[in-house]
């Protein structure tokens, strides 16, 4: 999905996954709901992490600092602060580089291509 450039990407996080097709080994159908979502903080919104715990998908986002600073500043009514796995983290990063690294080797679609609606 293309969107505007001064649009934010965690708007089109929903319509995305809901697109998901990951095929499966055989004659089945393919998965329409991942394991887990590995995401950066721009993600890390209340509404994207209650949808990913209403399809049960798991995510490993990491929380925003000014989230977690208010949470600690309500103490015990702040609630629990969201899981997150740094090792899983590093995980997000080894695709991050390898996207990088197609689109610098020029590998990536042209833009013409790109920008065809879904």
């Amino acid at each position: 999905m293309v969107t505007a450039g001064q649009r934010g990407e965690s708007p089109q996080f929903e319509p995305v996954l809901e697109k998901l097709r990951m095929p499966c080994i055989g004659p089945s159908r393919p998965r329409v709901r991942p394991h887990r979502v590995r995401a950066d903080k721009a993600y890390a919104s209340r509404r994207n992490r209650a949808y990913l715990r209403r399809r049960g998908i798991r995510c490993t986002i990491p929380d925003k600092a000014d989230r977690a600073r208010n949470r600690r500043k309500l103490g015990a009514r702040g609630g629990r602060p969201p899981r997150f796995d740094p090792v899983d983290y590093r995980e997000r990063h080894a695709v991050e580089c390898g996207i990088n690294r197609l689109k610098g080797t020029g590998r990536s679609p042209p833009d013409s291509i790109a920008r065809r609606p879904l």
